[in-house]
């Protein structure tokens, strides 16, 4: 979890047998993986994933400079239960790392989706420059999520005019919410006001709602997609006001067969949403 400037700890406890470690060292390693293709292809030795942080720890046997703050609760539950061949760890992460995130796959893709990974991983080696299979790690997947917080604030505010040929005032229409910061599955109220100066009608209002990604690598892809559009017949006639409120609700749900769509990261048989924004 996120908060402002400020990361949770990742706290744990890692259990080894002693005949398995034979004076090797034992190491917790923490990376935040963009992965942007599958593991299974492999073009003349390069893999589709690039780590964009590692952290790695020696928890066993403990370094002399290493420094173990305070367990937690669970940390002391599981030391007790476990054992002497059990070795707390903690790793601390910077701030400002991407959060948890997929690209929604396609119908004909396989393998881990597009994204943003958090990995923690275990292992024992001579040093870390050792190369590790991984059927000799073990490997646990996070999710990183960033808090914000509901207190009330301005909410967003636009305004456009346009004029018609013909027409010696223009039409003016204004949008504005209450707040900028929605959960996952509330509905957004819409403030729509129009002041029709024209001799238009006006047959009906569409309100959508974009999602906009970007994606930076080796340079900057932006990607947009629509998760919510409806046309309202709400008529307003020649030389007229309008003001009214309309709720919009984006959901998953309603996009699950749109490919590329940015979701947040999600857990094995765990079910997600639309990626939140990044803050």
């Amino acid at each position: 979890m996120e908060d402002s400037d400020t990361v949770e700890p990742i706290d744990g406890v890692v259990l080894v047998d002693p005949e398995y470690l034979k004076g090797r060292k034992m190491f917790v390693m923490v990376t935040c993986v963009f992965r942007y293709g599958s593991d299974d292809l492999d073009v003349i030795g390069l893999t589709f994933r690039k780590d964009l942080y590692v952290q790695a720890k020696q928890v066993a046997p403990a370094e002399s400079t290493s420094i173990q703050g305070p367990l937690t609760a669970l940390q002391e539950k599981l030391l007790h239960k476990l054992g002497a061949n059990a070795y707390p760890f903690t790793l601390q992460m910077v701030a400002n790392l991407p959060c948890s995130v997929t690209l929604h796959p396609g119908p004909e893709d396989s393998g881990k989706p597009c994204g943003i990974d958090f990995e923690v991983k275990s292992f024992c080696a001579e040093n870390l420059d050792e190369k590790i299979p991984r059927s000799d790690s073990v490997q646990l997947v996070i999710r990183k999520v960033q808090f914000s917080s509901l207190e009330p604030g301005p909410g967003p505010w636009a305004q456009t005019i346009r004029s018609f040929f013909l027409s010696a005032q223009p039409l003016q229409l204004q949008a504005w919410m209450d707040r900028e910061v929605h959960c996952h599955g509330e509905a957004i109220s819409v403030h729509v006001s129009i002041n029709n100066c024209t001799y238009k009608v006006i047959k009906r209002i569409k309100i959508a709602v974009l999602q906009t990604t970007d994606v930076v690598l080796y340079s900057l892809d932006k990607y947009t997609k629509t998760v919510f559009m409806q046309e309202f017949t709400e008529p307003v006639a020649a030389n007229s006001s309008f003001s009214q409120t309309f709720a919009v609700t984006p959901l998953l749900a309603d996009n699950y067969q749109k490919q590329g769509l940015a979701l947040d990261g999600k857990l094995k048989h765990e079910a997600t949403n639309l990626a939140s924004s990044t803050m």
